[in-house]
C-alpha cells in the first residue's frame, strides 16, 4: 500500500472504538467506523474531520443481524484502501450462566465470535494477497480466567484469544499482522450491560489508557498485548508452558494414569 491504509474499526462510537478511531484518525489514517448508533459516530466522525482532516466513512451496522453484517464484510472484501481491521464490537450480559436466557446467550455469542470471524474472514485473504495488513481483535483477560464467572462472555473472549493466536500462525508469514488485546476492568458502557456500576469498582484502567497502551503492543508487532498485566514474565512463562505440552499431546495410548484401576 502506498499510502497509510484506512483503518475499519467496529463498535466505533464510543468506548474502546472511538478511542481507536481517534488515535488512528491523529496517525494520518483515514477511518470506515461501524456501530449501530449513527448519531455518536457522526459526532465522533465530525470531530476527528475538523482536528485531523482525514476521510472518514460511516457504516451504520447492527452485526448480530446477517444483512448487516454482510453489509460490512463487503465493505472489506472490495475495498482495497482498508488495511486495518480493529475488530473491537462486542457486549456482555448479568447472571450465571443458569440465569441468563438462551436467547440472549445466543445474542452475545453472534456478536463476540460469529462477527469477529466473518469480517476477519472477509479481510484475511485480500490482506495475505498484497503481503501486508492488520487485523487487531479485542479480547479480554476473562478468557483466560473462568474463575471470574462470566461463563459464556469468557468463552466467546476465550475464542477471540485462540482465533488471534491461529491467524498468526498463518498469515503472520504471508505479511500480515494479527494482535489479540486483552483488557481486564475498563471504564467503558459494557457495565451497563451487565447491571454494574463501573464507578464502584477497583483497578479500572481508562479508555485511553488501554488503547495508548494496546498501540504500543501494536506497534511493537506483538501477537497478545495485555495492558493490565504488569509482568510480562507471568504471560511468557504460560505461553512456555502451553508450548511445552504440544509435543506430549498426541500419543497413540492413553497416559498410564487412564490404564489403571483406582
Amino acid at each position: 500500500m502506498s499510502q497509510l491504509p484506512a483503518v475499519l474499526i467496529t463498535g466505533a462510537s464510543t468506548g474502546i472504538g472511538a478511542i481507536y478511531a481517534d488515535r488512528f484518525a491523529r496517525r494520518g489514517h483515514d477511518l470506515v467506523l461501524v456501530a449501530r448508533d449513527i448519531a455518536r459516530m457522526e459526532a465522533v466522525a465530525g470531530r476527528l474531520r475538523q482536528e485531523t482532516g482525514v476521510t472518514i466513512d460511516i457504516l451504520q451496522a447492527d452485526l448480530t443481524q446477517p444483512a448487516d453484517l454482510a453489509k460490512v464484510e463487503t465493505r472489506l472484501r472490495d475495498d482495497a484502501h482498508i488495511g486495518i481491521l480493529v475488530n473491537n464490537a462486542g457486549t456482555a450480559i448479568g447472571g450465571t450462566f443458569v440465569e441468563q436466557s438462551t436467547d440472549d446467550m445466543s445474542r452475545l455469542v453472534a456478536l463476540n465470535t460469529t462477527a469477529l470471524v466473518r469480517l476477519a474472514s472477509a479481510i484475511a485473504p485480500r490482506l495475505a494477497k498484497v503481503g501486508e495488513g492488520a487485523i487487531v481483535n479485542i479480547g479480554s483477560v476473562v478468557g483466560l480466567a473462568p474463575e471470574f464467572g462470566m461463563s459464556v462472555y469468557g468463552a466467546t473472549k476465550a475464542f477471540v484469544l485462540f482465533l488471534s493466536q491461529g491467524l498468526d500462525l498463518e498469515l503472520g508469514p504471508k505479511g500480515v499482522y494479527v494482535q489479540a488485546v486483552l483488557p481486564a476492568t475498563t471504564r467503558t458502557e459494557i457495565w451497563e450491560h451487565v447491571g454494574a456500576d463501573v464507578n464502584a469498582m477497583n483497578n479500572v484502567m481508562e479508555v485511553a489508557d488501554l488503547v495508548d497502551a494496546a498501540l504500543v503492543g501494536f506497534d511493537r508487532r506483538e501477537p497478545v498485548t495485555i495492558p493490565p498485566l504488569h509482568d510480562a514474565g507471568q504471560w511468557d512463562a504460560f505461553d512456555a508452558a502451553r508450548k511445552a505440552m504440544l509435543g506430549n499431546l498426541v500419543n497413540a495410548l492413553p497416559a498410564e494414569r487412564y490404564r489403571r484401576l483406582a
